[in-house]
C-alpha cells in the first residue's frame, strides 16, 4: 500500500518525460554498477565513489521512479522484477551512448576523421574526385560523406548540421553563413548538332531569343543564372522542359528538344555543339560555404584550408 502511494505521488499524468530523463540520466551508470555486482560496497569500490554517495543515489533513484528496484539483504542487494526490466533498458541506453561517443570521437580524429561535404551535381564527375584525390595525398585516411544536390538544398543541409562544407553556385550571401569565392566557370550555349547555329563557335545570347530552352528546375543556381542572363540579353526564355541534372538536359538538346545554357561537360557529348557566349558575359562563380560560428573538427578544418588554397585553380582545365 505504501509503495502504491509513493508511485502515485511521484508519477503523475503531467510528468514531463524530458525532465524525468534529465533527472535520471546521471544515476544510470551507478544503477548498472550496483545491479551488476549486487553489492553496494563492491560497486562503490569499482566505480571509485563513496559507498554512502552510491547508497543515497540508489534510494533517490527509486524515489524518483516511484518503484523499488532492489531488494536489500544486509550488505547485498538483488534486483526486483521492476529492477530487471529497468536494467535491460539502461544497459541498451548506456551501450548506445558509448557507441555515439566513439563515433563522434572517431569523426573528429585529425588523421582518420570524417568530412560531410556537399557539392553541385555538375561537379561530381570530375571536379570533386580530383579535389579529394589531391587532398588525400597528405591526409590519406580522412573519410568523406559526400552529398550531391542543388544549391538551396545544400544550404539547408548545411544549416541543419548534416554538412560541414559545400561547393555551390551562386556564392551565398547570408548572415549565418561564411562563403568564399573559389573560381569561375564559363557557361556555354548548347545546341543540337544540326541546329542553325551549330556551325558557329561563338554566339551572342540574344541570337537564341526565339529558341525553346531546356533548363534546370526553379531553385537551382543554374536556373537563376539562365533567367538572369536571358533577361540581360533582352528576352525571357521560352522553356519546354525542366530537369534536375545537366547531362539529362544535354540529352534533351541532342534530341532536338531545345537549347540550354550549361557549364562544360566532363566528357564531350555527341549530338550537341557547345558555343562560347560572347554577350552578355556568361559565367558562374563557384564558392565554398560553411555555417558561421560552428567550430570545425580537425579534419574539416584541414579540408577547408585545402579548398581555400585552390582559389583560382579549383576546376579542371
Amino acid at each position: 500500500m505504501e509503495h502504491q502511494q509513493r508511485s502515485r505521488a511521484r508519477l503523475s499524468p503531467s510528468s514531463d518525460t524530458e525532465d524525468m530523463t534529465m533527472l535520471l540520466a546521471p544515476r544510470l551508470v551507478h544503477f548498472a554498477g550496483v545491479a551488476r555486482t549486487e553489492h553496494v560496497t563492491r560497486a562503490a569500490q569499482e566505480m571509485r565513489v563513496p559507498q554512502s554517495t552510491l547508497s543515497r543515489a540508489m534510494v533517490r533513484l527509486e524515489q524518483d521512479l516511484g518503484v523499488d528496484l532492489f531488494a536489500r539483504h544486509g550488505r547485498t542487494v538483488s534486483l526486483t522484477p521492476a529492477g530487471r526490466t529497468f536494467l535491460a533498458s539502461v544497459e541498451r541506453a548506456l551501450a548506445e551512448i558509448g557507441r555515439a561517443a566513439e563515433e563522434v570521437r572517431a569523426d573528429a580524429d585529425p588523421a582518420t576523421g570524417k568530412v560531410a561535404f556537399g557539392f553541385l551535381h555538375t561537379m561530381g564527375a570530375e571536379t570533386v574526385p580530383g579535389l579529394i584525390h589531391a587532398f588525400r595525398a597528405d591526409h590519406p585516411r580522412i573519410r568523406f560523406s559526400l552529398v550531391q544536390n542543388y544549391g538551396e538544398a545544400m544550404i539547408e543541409r548545411l544549416r541543419s548540421g548534416e554538412l560541414d562544407l559545400c561547393l555551390t553556385s551562386p556564392v551565398p550571401d547570408a548572415p549565418d553563413l561564411v562563403a568564399r569565392r573559389l573560381d569561375e566557370q564559363k557557361l556555354r550555349l548548347v545546341v543540337p548538332a544540326d541546329h542553325r547555329l551549330a556551325s558557329r563557335k561563338r554566339v551572342r545570347l540574344a541570337e537564341a531569343a526565339d529558341e525553346t530552352f531546356v533548363t534546370l528546375e526553379p531553385g537551382y543556381g543554374m536556373r537563376r543564372i539562365t533567367d538572369d542572363l536571358c533577361q540581360e540579353a533582352g528576352f525571357k526564355p521560352r522553356i519546354a522542359f525542366e530537369g534536375e541534372e545537366a547531362e539529362t538536359l544535354r540529352g534533351l538538346v541532342a534530341a532536338g528538344l531545345g537549347v540550354a545554357l550549361l557549364p562544360p561537360p566532363a566528357v564531350p557529348r555527341p549530338g550537341v555543339v557547345e558555343l562560347t557566349v560572347t554577350a552578355p558575359r556568361a559565367a558562374r562563380e563557384i564558392g565554398v560555404a560553411w555555417l558561421a560560428d560552428r567550430p570545425d573538427t580537425p579534419p574539416v578544418a584541414a579540408f577547408k584550408r585545402f579548398l581555400l588554397s585552390r582559389r583560382g585553380n579549383l576546376l579542371p582545365t
